[in-house]
């Protein structure tokens, strides 16, 4: 008798730790852009590690991958994010604007207008380049199979596209013959995935299509995981842009989620040396050439 009310107390101590260390663990969400996964995932435990030694609190942070445009209006309806990591500056702006959840000068709170790194778009051909593809002229041919994101959800599909007019515009000096040069890169599209790393599947994965107009990181991470293989490679046209994916606390949903100074902390370390490095590493290009900046 006195051994069944000894574990029943002992099953109720036991409860109270763990519902008590669940309770005191302090939960982050990061709503990011498609192909971060890895990036945030190195970011994550690093962060991690550092706040533990500076705070003795323990921390878990939760990723959310997606188109970047897709993942601002999952914010929007309610996606109660943390912080934002999005391709585009645009996307903030749209949430800040049409939720009021974060200020409107959200670029000023961090350096170099809220960018930790910066990154540029290439083409990935096929080993040998077997169909020639040096520059965006190449990508109107008659023919030639293109696989890019869809620039209604994807924020590297907006920078491909941004990308592609700034090469018209330049070549052709009209802005009508620009839209002519869009439309019929358009029209070789093979199949326009929701967000970058759909087409880089697509492309890679089930071999679809001659050229896909690809993030720097990814065309990277695409030779990595080929390099047994080496079926495909990289070309970098003659007029690229220069992409500046932002970042961003969510402040209201951090007030509410009593995390507004982790959230801080967080996308502050992407800009010290130890974040900058682990992005070098991720083929993103680090915004501070020094190897980080003092917040």
């Amino acid at each position: 008798m006195k051994s069944s009310k000894s574990l029943e107390i002992f099953s109720s101590i036991l409860c109270f730790v763990v519902s008590f260390s669940l309770l005191s663990e302090t939960k982050l969400l990061n709503v990011s852009y498609d192909p971060t996964r890895e990036l945030y995932s190195q970011i994550n435990k690093l962060f991690i590690t550092h706040w533990k030694k500076q705070t003795g609190e323990d921390l878990v942070i939760h990723q959310s991958h997606g188109g970047s445009g897709k993942q601002a209006r999952a914010v929007i309806d309610g996606l109660e994010a943390d912080v934002v990591t999005l391709a585009l500056a645009h996307d903030i702006e749209t949430i800040a604007e049409k939720t009021k959840l974060l200020s409107t000068d959200w670029e000023k709170l961090l350096p170099y207008q809220s960018s930790p790194y910066t990154s540029t778009i290439v083409f990935l051909v096929r080993k040998g380049n077997p169909k020639g593809i040096k520059d965006w002229d190449d990508l109107v041919k008659p023919g030639i199979g293109v696989i890019t994101p869809n620039p209604k959800t994807g924020g590297g599909a907006r920078w491909n596209y941004l990308a592609a007019w700034g090469y018209a515009k330049e070549k052709y000096r009209s802005e009508e013959k620009a839209k002519i040069f869009m439309k019929s890169l358009y029209s070789n599209v093979l199949v326009l995935d929701s967000g970058a790393r759909g087409s880089l599947t697509t492309f890679v994965q089930r071999g679809i299509g001659d050229v896909l107009i690809s993030w720097e990181n990814e065309a990277h991470l695409a030779l990595q995981e080929t390099a047994k293989n080496q079926n495909v490679e990289i070309v970098f046209p003659s007029v690229s842009i220069l992409a500046e994916p932002s970042v961003a606390v969510v402040t209201k949903n951090a007030e509410k989620h009593n995390t507004l100074k982790v959230a801080e902390n967080y996308l502050k370390f992407l800009y010290s040396p130890e974040g900058q490095e682990t992005i070098a590493k991720n083929y993103y290009r680090p915004t501070d050439k020094k190897g980080g900046v003092q917040i």
